[in-house]
């Protein structure tokens, strides 16, 4: 009696539990993590604000360009990939394990004409600032991420080692420019010796070099500035502007000589640049001025084409 009494209540309950079970409501636990879900592709879980910068620097370490390598540490998985970015990777099942870019490729460091370290910024958000990494370049015997550390909050450090570092030279920012640039920094060089320029204004000038060949990214102050500054006349040393005065005379005297050549009388100021009184065959005059060397403007008036 007593065992059908107990089956029967066993009974009872699992029909409850299945009339209980027709008024739930099922929720299927989803097949993914949000972006951090570590079975999709990195593309699909990393959004880079921006795109990388060129590759600049020093030649023989292009090709380090479109590799990555990478440094476990805990349960942290670091990807630095040199000229694009560095990652994060927690690698945990939990909900929330984090996956994400702590820089992305956008200048050198640069300290008494060398290459101290590469700077990756952009990164993910952080509070109110994005994730940011200096990569510091170490002489190795082989080409590995050894160190990772975070100084700073949201800032981080990475050492890598690369045999590509080990010469005394590979590093000096000087071979990497233009002839041109190099001039540039020559003179730079000569100023500073002959007093005829501050430290701080050779220091501008270094960093107007640095700029122009790619190694550093001009603020967006500078970049607006530059878009917006209009063209003029402006001379660095004596003998540059020595040289444009020259050339401003020949062209000079040929103006001149073609205006002669054609019965067109002219009229200068000191300055021989302002109006010029045209004569056309019949007698009639009138006044224009001729803009200084200016390209879109070389056809004078009363010219014959010749």
């Amino acid at each position: 009696m007593a065992a059908a009494r107990l089956l029967r209540a066993v009974v009872g309950a699992a029909l409850g539990l299945l009339a209980a079970a027709g008024k739930m409501k099922v929720v299927e636990e989803p097949n993914t993590f949000g972006l951090n879900n570590p079975f999709l592709p990195q593309t699909n879980r990393l959004q880079p604000k921006m795109p990388p910068s060129a590759v600049s620097g020093p030649v023989h370490l292009f090709r380090l360009a479109g590799k990555c390598f990478s440094f476990v540490e805990s349960t942290y998985k670091y990807e630095f990939c040199p000229f694009h970015n560095v990652t994060q990777h927690e690698q945990t099942f939990r909900w929330n394990a984090y996956s994400g870019i702590l820089g992305i490729w956008h200048e050198w460091e640069i300290d008494n004409n060398t290459f101290v370290g590469m700077w990756m910024r952009e990164g993910d958000s952080c509070e109110t600032k994005s994730r940011q990494t200096k990569v510091h370049l170490v002489c190795g015997k082989s080409n590995k991420l050894a160190y990772v550390s975070e100084p700073s909050t949201c800032v981080y450090s990475l050492t890598f080692e690369t045999p590509l570092v080990c010469h005394p030279h590979s590093l000096l920012v000087y071979p990497t420019l233009t002839e041109v640039l190099q001039r540039k920094w020559d003179e730079a060089e000569q100023f500073l010796y002959d007093q005829l320029i501050t430290e701080q204004g050779y220091k501008k000038i270094l960093q107007e070099i640095f700029e122009e060949a790619g190694l550093l990214k001009a603020t967006e102050e500078k970049e607006v500035e530059k878009k917006n500054k209009k063209i003029s006349l402006q001379f660095e040393t004596v003998e540059k502007c020595n040289k444009e005065y020259k050339q401003l005379s020949k062209e000079i005297k040929i103006l001149k000589d073609l205006l002669s050549q054609h019965n067109i009388a002219y009229k200068a100021n000191s300055a021989e640049n302002t109006s010029i009184e045209h004569v056309n065959h019949e007698g009639a005059t009138a006044e224009t001025t001729v803009l200084n060397r200016s390209k879109n403007d070389e056809h004078l008036h009363g010219d014959t084409g010749i």
